[in-house]
């Protein structure tokens, strides 16, 4: 996939991955139109990538999904990347105790019905563009979940199989559709603090934008990369061994 010369849609692009990609795609010579949900975020990330164009939108809310499409397409008719990056994460409690279903609600709204709505709201659009592509963020939890975060390692191993159904749907189309599967990088995702240890973020937005350069339609880079290319017996003793040693102690 070329780096340049695109018109390019990403969510979630006001920080963490999704603003990483975003100032290496507007480096590169694409045009890039970040959405996400804080105005002040927004305009923070346009100071820190000049040449963004963004868009407040809550990507959780059916109706400022068709609004952002609607609009996106109508101001940016060259669109031809869409990038769904959006993902919230949290961390509940046990499912024995009392739970606030509203935050699994968001999360399933925000992480698996958003870039699935959007990718069909725009398929039409893509269709007419020339090389387009659909970019989804899933995560190296999508083939091994960590059990304190069950909703969240549930919709990106959704969107994982989502992803690869939408890409067997559309492979006789120009679009391409391709997965981003990051290990945790030392973002804000889930609160300040939680992924300190996690993999930079340059270093890893520098590993994606060369694979995504290259054409691959799916990739992880270390702990997901083993993950996503794992045999059944290997991932379950990855999932027995992660988890006894990250599960909360109570």
């Amino acid at each position: 996939m070329r780096l340049d010369r695109n018109t390019i849609l990403i969510t979630g692009g006001a920080s963490g991955i999704g603003l990483a990609l975003a100032r290496r795609f507007v480096g590169a010579g694409s045009t890039v139109v970040a959405c996400g949900r804080r105005q002040e975020q927004l305009e923070q990330a346009q100071r820190e990538c000049p040449g963004l164009r963004a868009i407040q939108c809550d990507v959780s809310v059916e109706a400022e999904r068709a609004a952002l499409v609607e609009r996106v397409t109508r101001e940016f008719p060259g669109l031809n990347v869409l990038i769904n990056n959006a993902g919230v994460q949290n961390r509940p409690p046990p499912l024995l105790e009392t739970q606030d279903w509203s935050r699994h609600r968001s999360e399933i709204a925000i992480n698996l019905e958003a870039p699935m709505h959007l990718s069909m709201l725009l398929i039409p659009h893509l269709l007419q563009q020339e090389s387009p592509a659909i970019l989804n963020v899933t995560s190296g939890l999508a083939f091994v979940p960590i059990a304190f975060m069950p909703t969240y390692c549930a919709t990106k191993a959704a969107l994982h199989s989502f992803t690869l159904s939408l890409r067997y749907q559309l492979k006789d189309t120009p679009v391409r559709v391709i997965e981003v599967v990051p290990p945790a990088v030392n973002t804000d995702l889930g609160g300040k603090g939680l992924h300190d240890a996690g993999v930079p973020l340059d270093e890893y937005a520098d590993h994606a934008m060369a694979r995504i350069e290259k054409g691959e339609l799916e990739f992880g880079y270390q702990f997901s990369e083993k993950g996503r290319l794992s045999s059944r017996k290997e991932l379950d003793e990855v999932f027995t061994a992660m988890n006894e040693r990250f599960a909360p102690r109570r």
